[in-house]
């Protein structure tokens, strides 16, 4: 890989994509998801009841598969759920919805890149503006955020009509507050020029959850129906759960002996 890309200098590194995750994941790594609308505060919102979230690149005729294999439930895409099909990615649906040990949550965004990530050898998180502090914490506390253990923050991003990537305002400021605290438990110095706007352009927002509110993702899924699901990705730092890829499942890092007290 050119190192010009690599942000290879710096402890706490920030990009966008599936492209991107793909290219910088690999052994010794921190790989940080954000998808706010909706895959990692759906993520948030489910490991902080105790449930184990299997990512899926996609809710097809395999994922029905994956899921048997795993013995857990298939979430639905965003869309209303209904009593044959309760589990969705709609964080609001998610919370009503009957407990489940084991849900596979597909996603083209977030839970796509999640899932290549797995085989990469990087431990994998997943962050939203629910949880950001808490993530930032936990890294800094698992000594992550150095040149040889680094943190790589991925905005996930939406995809226009012809799949390319749409980078999102309400992925870069859930990156960005990720960033900033991160910036606060290591040292300003530890993060990328890439890293180091992200959390500027976080601190700079004001009024998130307005921006989240009216941002063109917000005003999609509120024109669809869904305005809860975007309510509940706005309410920042009120999980303090930190969901981490082990086994193939998020599962939140205090049952499975995380080091740090986040409590």
């Amino acid at each position: 890989m050119t190192d010009w890309w690599s942000q290879r200098a710096y402890g706490v590194r920030f990009d966008w994509g599936h492209a991107a995750a793909a290219t910088l994941a690999g052994p010794g790594a921190c790989l940080v998801i954000v998808d706010v609308l909706a895959f990692t505060t759906s993520v948030s919102v489910v490991t902080e009841a105790g449930i184990k979230v299997f990512p899926y690149q996609w809710r097809d005729e395999t994922a029905a598969v994956f899921a048997r294999q795993h013995e857990a439930q298939l979430a639905a895409g965003h869309r209303t759920p209904d009593a044959a099909a309760p589990w969705t990615l709609s964080p609001a649906a998610l919370r009503r919805a009957p407990f489940t040990p084991r849900l596979v949550l597909p996603s083209p965004n977030g839970s796509a890149i999640a899932a290549t990530a797995s085989g990469s050898g990087a431990t994998v998180v997943a962050a939203c503006l629910r949880n950001a502090g808490a993530v930032g914490e936990w890294l800094a506390a698992q000594r992550f955020g150095t040149p040889e253990r680094p943190v790589i923050v991925i905005a996930a991003g939406e995809r226009w009509p012809d799949g390319s990537l749409r980078p999102g305002l309400e992925d870069l400021l859930g990156a960005g507050a990720v960033l900033a605290a991160l910036r606060t438990a290591l040292s300003p110095q530890a993060l990328s020029p890439e890293a180091t706007v992200a959390a500027a352009c976080y601190a700079a927002a004001g009024d998130v959850p307005s921006a989240i509110r009216d941002c063109a993702s917000g005003h999609e899924l509120t024109e669809r129906g869904f305005a809860e699901d975007v309510a509940i990705a706005a309410e920042i730092d009120a999980c303090r759960v930190v969901p981490v890829l082990t086994d193939g499942a998020f599962t939140a890092a205090s049952q499975w002996g995380a080091e740090s007290d986040l409590g």
